[in-house]
């Protein structure tokens, strides 16, 4: 038997931060499209269930486009069961404008349901859930009572933590879940994949999200394909990368440039160091320590990067090394403006190169970012 563990989908996400109003519709469009591709790999590779373990929608005012490709989507694929986990960003909409609930979507309240899968003459495979909430959230633990003979998933959206915390409904109490015969805990809420013990017998999974939407969700996405033998009571577990477009976070040491065309050539050899395809997309970070008078141009080194890619950023994370000794005696008004700031008490050493910077390009007639 197959099953597929996904979470943090979020479709609808505006997807504005970063991108223009065009590419942010494109984005919108393709995480949509990335669902119905699960979809279809789940009908071809003959997996029997999707596990859902939150946050499938990211707005409470679910588009109809939405709406209704998800809802055809489960329709049309009546051999798959879809367990579906409402997360902290899912809400009543999608459940709501629906004129009724097809019998293959599966779901979960506020108290521990359990729904058992069946093949062949095995019917063995259990999935239990919960939706985590301010009314329930410290009694879920002592509630849940599983069968140690059966393969026992359970599914959770939230962070996890080993102790108990006091100021948070969200939160996963990894250590209360111990000897509770759970094979493997399929959660949500985390977008990066991660998988560790719970006790001898059982693992929690985050599966991460199905796309990267911003850099704080950089690298591989996509879902956890489980493959379990009924009769061994095995689960193999194998992370399946699944993204349309991937984002990285790339750091370029520009120490030593003077010029916007030297940071440029740094940059471009750091990139040459990995194969990022034209898909990705890139935020560039400069890191190093450069010149107080390095003439350094973040939007003309993005402008010669972006036909490269499909979205480009570049951050200015440099350190300015400051010879305040040159200018000690200097005797033009950079000088006397450097020895001034230099001078003043009420800044740090931090501070005052920032100023000498900014101060050195208003002289220089340059537009200050």
């Amino acid at each position: 038997m197959k099953i597929i563990h996904c979470a943090d989908i979020h479709l609808d996400s505006k997807l504005s931060a970063n991108l223009s109003k065009e590419k942010a519709k494109e984005r919108k469009a393709e995480l949509l499209q990335t669902f119905t591709d699960m979809v279809e790999y789940a009908e071809k590779n003959n997996v029997s269930a999707i596990i859902i373990a939150g946050d499938l929608f990211d707005v409470r005012n679910i588009s109809v486009t939405a709406r209704n490709t998800v809802y055809s989507s489960i329709v049309k694929h009546k051999n798959i069961d879809f367990y579906y986990l409402r997360g902290n960003h899912d809400a009543d909409s999608f459940l709501g404008m629906l004129e009724e609930i097809p019998e293959n979507l599966k779901l979960f309240g506020e108290s521990w349901m359990s729904y058992t899968l069946s093949e062949s003459s095995f019917s063995n495979v259990v999935i239990t859930g919960v939706e985590l909430g301010e009314e329930n959230t410290n009694t879920i633990y002592s509630s849940l009572v599983l069968e140690n003979d059966k393969i026992n998933i359970v599914v959770l959206h939230g962070q996890e933590a080993v102790y108990k915390t006091k100021d948070k409904t969200e939160v996963i109490n990894i250590n209360a879940l111990k000897n509770k015969a759970i094979d493997y805990l399929a959660l949500g809420h985390i977008h990066s994949y991660k998988e560790e013990k719970i006790d001898n017998r059982g693992v929690y999974c985050y599966s991460g999200c199905l796309e990267g939407r911003g850099f704080d969700e950089c690298g591989q996405c996509g879902f956890v394909l489980l493959d379990i033998d009924c009769k061994g009571k095995r689960i193999e577990r194998t992370f399946v990368p699944f993204a349309k477009r991937t984002l990285y976070t790339v750091n370029a040491d520009v120490s030593g440039c003077l010029t916007s065309m030297d940071i440029l050539k740094k940059v471009k050899e750091q990139l040459n160091r990995e194969i990022y395809r034209p898909e990705n997309l890139m935020k560039i970070v400069l890191c190093g320590s450069v010149d107080v008078e390095c003439e350094k141009n973040t939007e003309f080194i993005r402008k010669q990067l972006e036909d490269m890619f499909y979205f480009v950023k570049v951050y200015d994370e440099t350190c300015l090394a400051v010879d305040y000794n040159a200018f000690a005696l200097d005797a033009s008004l950079k000088g006397e403006f450097i020895r001034t700031v230099m001078s003043e008490t009420t800044i740090d050493e931090e501070q005052k190169a920032e100023v000498i910077r900014y101060g050195i390009q208003a002289l220089a007639g340059e537009d200050i970012d």
